[in-house]
């Protein structure tokens, strides 16, 4: 009897994660049309679009819909600016990105850090001394403002 009840509770937790995989997968797979009208004034940057994301994209930025309204009001104009940078974006400007990304993540701490603050300081420089940088050295400044 006991070994019955425990085969029965493993076979409501396998349902239970079945159940629950299907809801990510059908989130994942929800059309324009089918969001929200808070999800959509978030994500509105990525309207015509949203229909050709892969389902992991689509996850992802229904993650930040969700998470926006409890967002400060700096990250959420953070992350508005973002979106809209990122529609614009051509799909292998995207993918660049996603590699720098990702080499910036591998990075020790130190090194993060050191980037961050040149970054602060380019931030800083006015609009005639960061042209001159991008002129001088294209490879590096010359997306440093996308």
């Amino acid at each position: 009897m006991v070994r019955f009840q425990l085969g029965f509770k493993c076979l409501l937790v396998l349902v239970s994660l079945l159940f629950n995989g299907l809801a990510i997968a059908d989130d994942a797979n929800v059309t324009w049309a089918q969001l929200t009208d808070s999800q959509r004034q978030v994500l509105n940057p990525l309207a015509s679009e949203w229909d050709t994301l892969r389902p992991w994209q689509r996850e992802k930025m229904l993650d930040i819909a969700r998470d926006y309204p409890k967002m400060s009001s700096d990250k959420q104009e953070r992350v508005k600016k973002r979106l809209a940078n990122w529609s614009r974006m051509t799909p292998y400007e995207r993918e660049n990105a996603r590699k720098r990304h990702q080499r910036f993540k591998d990075l020790p701490a130190d090194k993060k850090n050191e980037l961050r603050k040149k970054w602060h300081e380019y931030q800083n420089l006015t609009e005639s001394e960061r042209a001159k940088l991008r002129a001088e050295s294209p490879d590096t400044y010359g997306d440093a403002d996308n």
